[in-house]
């Protein structure tokens, strides 16, 4: 089996869409996803938000999809929205070319650091991001104000 990854281009969002719907159902909130890929494919030409492929054999297997956001005490960061790899693909080292590729985004871009949100329920994901020496934090509340 032959993986790489590559940044993401227009063509790639029905695959996109399709592995954040199977992350939805994988996280049993699949009636929780309102986006749809016509939106999708909207914010994507207005540059909202970029993401990374990983294929095996040429198929889409993995995305990470990130965005820029701004720190008013670290300047600029990118914070990765998700990383999703098939759930037949994963043990098999995609998760880590996806991460991987996302850290170097950030730092050719001139972020200062990454950000991201794991589940508390996830420990898997945790184990992988403690190898990168990920710190988590523990006095944050995250908030949402749905429109």
């Amino acid at each position: 089996m032959t993986l790489t990854t590559r940044p993401g281009t227009p063509e790639d969002t029905p695959a996109l869409f399709e592995l954040v719907k199977e992350l939805a159902i994988y996280e049993k909130a699949l009636d929780q996803v309102t986006n749809t890929l016509d939106r999708l494919n909207r914010d994507y030409e207005e540059k909202l938000f970029d993401f990374f492929v990983a294929e095996a054999d040429g198929k889409i297997v993995g995305i990470s999809l990130y965005y820029f956001r701004y720190s008013t005490w670290k300047g600029k960061r990118l914070y990765m929205e998700d990383i999703i790899v098939t759930e037949s693909m994963r043990g098999n080292g995609i998760g880590k070319l996806l991460f991987d590729a996302t850290v170097q985004a950030a730092r050719d871009t001139g972020c200062t650091g990454m950000m991201w949100q794991v589940l508390d329920w996830n420990t898997s994901a945790h184990g992988f991001y403690r190898k990168y020496g990920t710190r988590f934090d523990d006095e944050w509340i995250n908030c949402h104000l749905d429109f």
